[in-house]
């Protein structure tokens, strides 16, 4: 979506082709060069069918579907088609066959491998896994440029697969709205979220009293107030959700041994652990059976409450803004992508504890931005480190104090007669800094796209 609303800001009359089901960005709504274009769903029926089953039927929709819309129904060829891989089958053969018949050049952005994630599903050795990665292989091998999420996606696919074309890194960035949360900000979300959170069983005596409307119990950061953590998931098997459940169990345990240590006459907070509210956000295949997991686990916890929230767009990075903590599970199929939820996290002023996986370190720079743990035993450590003495966390206020003094940037220039503002990306990534995703695009992918448009 991003990538449309900045071609759209530069000039680009932009069509969207995609699925329904999620909200566009608000600026894409209000931007009058974008056009929305929906590819229709398979009726719910034949989700009851055996994945090798369906599979075959949803691509020959997919292919049908998409031809319609690139070859008749969007009349003027486009200049550019930008795919973002994956899925892979069937639009990375669908793109190069349209850009062949109408003229136009098209751009893949690499965001992970489609047949490293249906390993997770069938394993490796699968035949349609290794079909699937040669029909990557083969339709992805050339473009008019190739745009990766990492550098080692970069330097992988260029050694596995000799991509031919321009070949630059665009990591991602969060939008130009993302932003820390003000008191005013989160005093409204937690209002709007109060009926919500009303319904929840586990919450009742655990959150501190408030004063409709006046404030609510996570207005103020106050010695009462629980330390809020947030993780977005997609409760799929490539993020492990056991691992934050074991965290806080251990965490629970400790938060319980410290409170028992200290003096019952004393009202200091130092050296105790506060109540957690774990907040998770998301939708997936697996979130009823861990929420019912949670559910009978917390039933003896004292010290720590986790619930599931499906939150608006505009709702999400003010959440993101006013919690104390962030936790990603993202482990990457292909060991090769980094989560954007990380991103999303960073862009809100939250430190993150992060799984580790190989190219981390790209995005989290252990003790700056965030933390890297393997085990639960370690994030159960980590949290302990953070919160211990909250709200006067040193080592949490630390992480933070670190992203507030990010630079920021300004935004791409809203026409494409408008003189760059920005140097052109070298291929030199090392050097790492931290910018919005306007300014991202107007300095790696602006000045590759305007060098071939007649203007």
């Amino acid at each position: 979506m991003y990538h449309a609303q900045s071609f759209a800001e530069n000039g680009f009359v932009t069509d969207l082709i995609g699925y329904g089901g999620s909200k566009p960005i608000p600026a894409l709504e209000r931007l009058p060069r974008v056009q929305i274009r929906h590819i229709s769903e398979l009726p719910k029926i034949f989700n009851r069918l055996p994945f090798l089953v369906v599979a075959p039927i949803k691509i020959v929709h997919q292919v049908i579907s998409i031809l319609l819309w690139l070859l008749v129904w969007i009349d003027v060829p486009p200049e550019f088609i930008l795919v973002q891989n994956p899925p892979s089958i069937p639009t990375l053969a669908l793109v190069q066959l349209v850009g062949r018949i109408r003229g136009s050049k098209v751009i893949i952005d690499w965001h992970n491998l489609g047949y490293s994630i249906l390993a997770l599903k069938l394993g490796k050795a699968h035949i349609l896994v290794r079909i699937a990665k040669s029909f990557e292989a083969t339709f992805g091998y050339s473009a008019y440029a190739h745009l990766f999420v990492t550098r080692a996606m970069r330097d992988f696919l260029i050694k596995e697969w000799d991509l031919q074309g321009h070949k630059v890194i665009l990591y991602d960035r969060p939008p130009r709205h993302f932003h820390r949360s003000s008191t005013q900000e989160i005093h409204e979300l937690f209002r709007k979220l109060q009926p919500t959170l009303a319904l929840e069983k586990s919450l009742r005596n655990f959150l501190p009293k408030a004063s409709a409307p006046y404030t609510t119990a996570l207005t103020h950061i106050t010695p009462d107030r629980p330390a809020v953590l947030v993780s977005s998931t997609s409760w799929t098997p490539d993020e492990d959700f056991s691992i934050l459940l074991e965290a806080l169990r251990v965490y629970n345990g400790r938060a319980e041994d410290l409170a028992g240590k200290a003096p019952s006459s004393s009202s200091t907070i130092d050296g105790r652990l506060p109540k957690l509210l774990v907040v998770v956000t998301g939708k997936g295949p697996l979130r009823d059976k861990y929420m019912k997991e949670v559910g009978k686990l917390q039933e003896s916890w004292k010290w720590v409450r986790c619930i599931s929230l499906w939150l608006e767009a505009e709702d999400y990075p003010i959440l993101l803004g006013s919690a104390d903590l962030g936790v990603c599970l993202h482990s990457s199929s292909s060991a090769l992508d980094l989560p954007m939820k990380v991103v999303d996290m960073f862009g809100c002023g939250l430190p993150v504890c992060a799984l580790s996986f190989a190219c981390l370190s790209e995005l989290v720079k252990n003790g700056k931005n965030g933390l890297i743990f393997e085990t639960a035993s370690q994030l159960a450590l980590q949290l302990e480190d953070l919160f211990l003495s909250f709200p006067n966390a040193e080592y949490l206020r630390a992480l933070s104090l670190n992203l507030a003094s990010l630079p920021r940037t300004p935004s791409t220039p809203s026409s494409v007669h408008t003189a760059k503002q920005y140097p052109r990306a070298t291929d030199d990534e090392a050097a790492w800094t931290w910018c919005t995703w306007d300014e991202n695009w107007g300095r790696v992918v602006r000045p590759l796209i305007l060098s071939d448009v007649n203007l």
